[in-house]
Order: structure tokens, then sequence, then C-alpha cells
């Protein structure tokens, strides 16, 4: 057991630093390797929080280097059961709108080639992920937002991509043509080793750009207007998570700690 406990975890960017109160870092050791950075452990509205940046202290992992089981395995060594998932993405209805938030209730995953399970044998698990999102965390999050003055869409499909790159036209058209709604590089598998391990996860999407088959003459995102968007929603969602974080009951009652097939 690691010195510092925490009930909640939190994967975001590296802003996230100044949102704890009376942090202290943690090294935690995992069985596959280094986690993407050393853990923020604090407090927030009273609860005991956990922070990771998923891309490293100072955005140096690309999405397909990240440490996915690393980062999965700490926050339950940390002691969290609930975890927090916010990420920029993109937008693939019109509706979306840069600005926006998106607390996503479904998963398409297109990565490839990421360690996506804790059991490669000789043990062997079957986990359900018919609903990738936390059933009890999802409306909290919604109120939370709204709470806030935010613009927020119930419920959606985000379609996770490898990255770094961002889509083809004729991808991202694809992509809507399925009535997908956002697209991200991380959720997946995020999300589900988190699964794996007995922790619920919701997610909330920073809508960021249009993604460019929504418009054949619009102009393809960059990174830095990625970032941009991100900074200037920054202390919304920051307010939105303290809300959200003191809403969380104590006892779960969603059943993500049992979905053992």
């Amino acid at each position: 057991m690691t010195p510092a406990q925490a009930e909640i975890g939190i994967f975001g960017g590296s802003g996230f630093y100044e949102f704890l109160e009376h942090a202290v870092e943690v090294d935690v050791e995992t069985p596959y390797g280094g986690p993407s950075a050393t853990a923020m452990v604090g407090r927030v509205e009273d609860r005991s929080i956990a922070f990771l940046p998923r891309h490293g202290r100072d955005h140096e992992l690309p999405p397909h280097r990240i440490n996915y089981a690393a980062n999965a395995w700490a926050m339950k060594e940390l002691g969290v059961s609930r975890v927090i998932g916010p990420c920029a993405a993109g937008s693939l209805k019109a509706e979306l709108q840069p600005g926006h938030f998106a607390v996503c209730d479904q998963l398409v995953d297109r990565t490839t080639g990421r360690k996506d399970t804790l059991y490669d044998g000789p043990e062997v698990r079957h986990f359900s992920f018919a609903d990738p999102y936390c059933r009890e965390l999802r409306p909290l999050a919604v109120t939370a937002a709204r709470d806030h003055g935010i613009t927020v869409h119930d419920g959606g499909t985000v379609v996770v991509v490898p990255g770094p790159r961002f889509s083809t036209r004729a991808e991202s058209r694809w992509f809507q043509e399925q009535g997908w709604d956002v697209i991200n590089m991380t959720q997946y598998p995020e999300a589900y080793l988190a699964r794996e391990l007995g922790m619920c996860y919701v997610n909330i999407s920073l809508i960021t750009d249009h993604d460019v088959g929504l418009d054949e003459t619009s102009t393809p995102v960059t990174a830095a207007e990625v970032f941009a968007v991100m900074e200037t929603n920054n202390d919304a969602l920051q307010g939105m998570l303290q809300t959200l974080i003191a809403a969380i009951p104590n006892e779960r009652s969603c059943g993500c700690a049992g979905d053992l097939a």
C-alpha cells in the first residue's frame, strides 16, 4: 500500500496540478512499468483525489505511447474506486460546437496495437464492456456541468483513433455516417482497463473543433488550436469537477466493481 491514498482519480492535463489542495507526490510501482508521471495526491471539496497527467508532466507522450496499463494500475494502487477522464475531442456533429462538453455513454475502438488487457494469461478473464461508462457518475457529471452554465450533451458515442495524426476527410465522413458523435485518441483502453480493475469511469469530452469530414470546405484543425480551446475551458472544467466531486456518493451502487463475466 502506498503512503498516500485517494478515493477518486483524475486523468487530465498538466493544468490540474494547481487543482489539488495540500498535494504530495507519490511514486507508484506497477507490474507494467512506470505511469505517465509521478502521481499527485491531494484534496478537493474535502475528498481525497489522485491526479495523473496521461500525456506526461510536459505533454511528452503521444497517445500511442501512453502506458495505459501502468496508469490504471497506479490509480488502483492509490486506493481509487472512481476515475474521472476529461479529454479533448473533435465533433462529428454540427450541433456539438467547440466549447461544448459531452458526457459520452458509448465508445467505439479503432485503435491498434495498444495493450488493452491486464489478463494476458495464464489467468484469463472476460469482462462486460457493453456500457463503458459508469451509470452512477454520468448523470452527476451532466448535472455538474449544467450547474456551471456549461453547454453539455448528455450521452453520445466517442470513436477512439490511434493518433497522433488527425483523421483524413474520408475517415471523418465515415465516422459521421456511422452516427458517432465525437472523436478522441485516449479513451481506449483507458476506460476499459479501469473496468478490469473494478473502478468506475466517467468520460467528459471537451469539444475543441469540428472534425474535417463535417464540411468539405473546413480548415483542418491544428494541435495549437486544440490546446487553445482546452486552455480557454480549463477554469470551467475545474469548477464543474469540484461540483461533481462533492456530489459523488461515498458508497457505490453502479455495479462497475462486479462486471466479471
